[in-house]
């Protein structure tokens, strides 16, 4: 259209109009093509958890560059010429006028350039202002977290007692806990499984939920109204009623754990300190002390462990020599018993009026069982008489063992919790118990406990703690996509030096991606979002676009100082013929992005591809020129 409507071209053949234009672009086109291959191709090869869901991102943008650049070459160019054609056929005049953004950016960048100072005092802003940016993630105005919160319409409340408790005191805390539950307007029912676990769903099987059995354990799964139904978002009603519920828990010794269906990642809870150490019991008062850090710690809900509580045993001792002189024997003690606990199948019973029969079970009634000093009338048969039950045996009252659960073989006692309240991400919970857990020292220790957060402890010889849940899946994934992103910088810039036969064009060229953060940042601090993996994974693919622009720009600005213009004419003309496609680049990439963006997980990547864009357009499109003219006039 461009070279459509200049004068000089009025006589010339459409045709030959076309291809110079598209010649005009073919280089930087197919250059630029593969930057933001590079841009996304290392994605391919992150790992661990996020590895499987990242990899069809490189492939499918990669095919779509592909397939983009090959319009761009036949169908874009093909579509024009049918077009400007008709055009030309209606007597359209042609001229030379240019658009309002054209001239506005000429305005603007031609102080800057005539004057170099003005040009310094710009760059200089927009550092301040990519300084400000970061400056909101450290100081936690803008939180990261692994994956925000999506919006469910159901979650879990599990409900664990001590070990020990009847099944019938268990259920009657979680039907205070639903009946609670009634008078929220977001519910629309819920079930209540006592003794058993809830039907499988995403956190029964990554959080082991469907193995939970025994009398001292419930669920309520809880489903909500439909979210058109609702103002509030899931995880607003789960936060609600944690703190609704939790004075009846505390009223009836229950842990109550609000526990809402996650996008990810699948960890045994969001935070969990794992306790190391050479003897259980020093784990286990570890544990406590760090459980009770836990509790203290604003922000930190759900407290629990992985720690069993005393359970009461009674251990009838067999008296083998009374026993030998009376005829009985072990095993006769064994049978009598477990038919007086477990029962023992004794026939049939033939109803008449009955379809099929009945098995008939003998055992003692229920508050027999549940008494083991009931138990001593019991009579036992020998080979000569029977005896009562306490002749041969003798009661010892003691404390039941517990389970010890191990992870990679090394004994471990593991500290639960989630979080929420203003603070919603591990990451900024574990900074702050750090600073509590720093000067711990065990007792009969000399040295502070170890804290570790990334691998277990080599030995178990001196006690230690690492974190993990969500905190560890969070660090695999930034570290990842932190590497595949220096991986990119390395390839754009081989790509950009190959192609510009420069070494300092790739860092002019470069110079623009980080000021993309000057839109995303406090874009994601004004919408209240967190700065998640799809937040990065949207930075990087936008950083392939706006290198992508700058190549073009700096390879346009070459090409007018091959025409003969003088460098500072040069930068300017480039930069205004070119700002004008690069600002429908900018409206395109929104108006695709603004799709997903009131989706919960994927917000982060239509904020970082939105508003990193829109930075790109309003900072780097001028930053790229007055670097280019600073160093290519140094030079000269």
């Amino acid at each position: 259209m461009r070279h459509f409507r200049l004068p000089q071209n009025r006589d010339r053949p459409l045709k030959e109009l076309t291809v110079e234009a598209v010649n005009e672009v073919r280089s930087p086109l197919i250059l630029a093509t593969l930057t933001v291959i590079a841009a996304v191709l290392p994605m391919a090869f992150v790992q661990g958890l996020m590895g499987p869901y990242m990899r069809p991102i490189p492939v499918g943008a990669t095919a779509a560059m592909v397939f983009s650049m090959a319009v761009a070459f036949m169908i874009t160019p093909w579509a024009a010429y049918r077009m400007l054609r008709w055009h030309a056929r209606q007597g359209a005049q042609v001229h030379d006028r240019e658009d309002l953004t054209t001239r506005a950016y000429r305005r603007v960048m031609a102080p800057m350039i005539r004057r170099p100072w003005l040009g310094i005092t710009f760059l200089a802003g927009i550092t301040l202002l990519l300084v400000g940016s970061i400056a909101l993630v450290v100081n936690g105005a803008v939180k990261v977290k692994m994956l925000p919160f999506d919006n469910k319409s159901e979650f879990q409340i599990i409900v664990d007692m001590d070990e020990g408790t009847s099944l019938e005191h268990t259920a009657n805390v979680a039907r205070l806990i639903a009946a609670r539950l009634s008078a929220e307007p977001e519910i629309l029912n819920y079930q209540i499984y006592a003794g058993t676990a809830a039907p499988y769903n995403f956190n029964g099987l990554v959080r082991h939920y469907f193995l939970r059995r025994g009398p001292h354990v419930a669920d309520i799964q809880v489903n909500l109204v439909h979210g058109e139904e609702r103002e509030l978002q899931s995880h607003a009603i789960a936060k609600r009623i944690r703190e609704r519920i939790q004075d009846i828990a505390r009223e009836h010794g229950a842990r109550v754990k609000v526990a809402e269906v996650p996008p990810g990642p699948p960890v045994l809870q969001t935070l969990v300190a794992e306790v190391y150490g050479p003897d259980y019991g020093e784990q286990i008062r570890i544990a406590a002390h760090i459980r009770d850090r836990f509790e203290a710690t604003p922000g930190v809900v759900d407290v629990d462990w992985y720690v069993e509580a005393d359970q009461p045993q009674v251990r009838f001792r067999f008296d083998q020599e009374k026993a030998a002189l009376l005829g009985i024997n072990a095993d006769q003690v064994a049978e009598a018993l477990g038919i007086a606990q477990a029962g023992a199948d004794a026939g049939l019973l033939h109803g008449v009026d009955e379809p099929e029969d009945v098995l008939i079970r003998l055992r003692l009634p229920l508050d027999q069982r549940a008494r083991p000093g009931e138990l001593r009338p019991l009579p036992i048969c020998g080979d000569q008489r029977c005896v009562p039950l306490g002749e041969v045996v003798r009661l010892e009252q003691g404390v039941g063992e517990k389970s010890i659960h191990r992870k990679n073989q090394l004994p471990v006692v593991y500290v639960t919790a989630d979080v929420a309240g203003a603070e919603e991400s591990p990451l900024y919970a574990i900074l702050a118990l750090k600073e509590q857990l720093a000067a711990y020292v065990p007792a009969g220790r000399a040295a502070p406990l170890e804290i570790l957060n990334i691998r277990q402890p080599f030995s178990t010889a001196e006690p230690a703690m690492k974190w993990d849940g969500e905190w560890h899946i969070s660090y695999e994934v930034f570290r990842d996509l932190g590497a595949a992103f220096a991986v990119v910088l390395v390839l754009i810039y081989a790509l950009v030096v190959g192609w510009f036969r420069s070494f300092r064009t790739p860092f002019i060229i470069m110079a623009a991606i980080p000021f993309s953060l000057v839109g995303i940042l406090p874009a994601h601090w004004a919408l209240g979002a967190f700065f998640s993996a799809t937040s990065m994974i949207g930075f990087m693919a936008g950083a392939g676009i706006v290198v992508r622009n700058s190549i073009i720009l700096v390879d346009f600005i070459e090409l007018r100082l091959s025409h003969g213009l003088p460098l500072a004419e040069a930068v300017v003309e480039a930069g205004a013929i070119r700002f004008r496609p690069m600002l429908l680049t900018a409206l395109a990439v929104v108006v695709g992005a603004s799709v997903i963006l009131a989706d919960p997980i994927f917000q982060g990547l239509a904020i970082s591809l939105m508003f990193g864009e829109i930075a790109s357009l309003l900072i780097s499109r001028m930053a790229v020129p007055v670097l280019y003219y600073l160093v290519r006039k140094r030079r000269q």
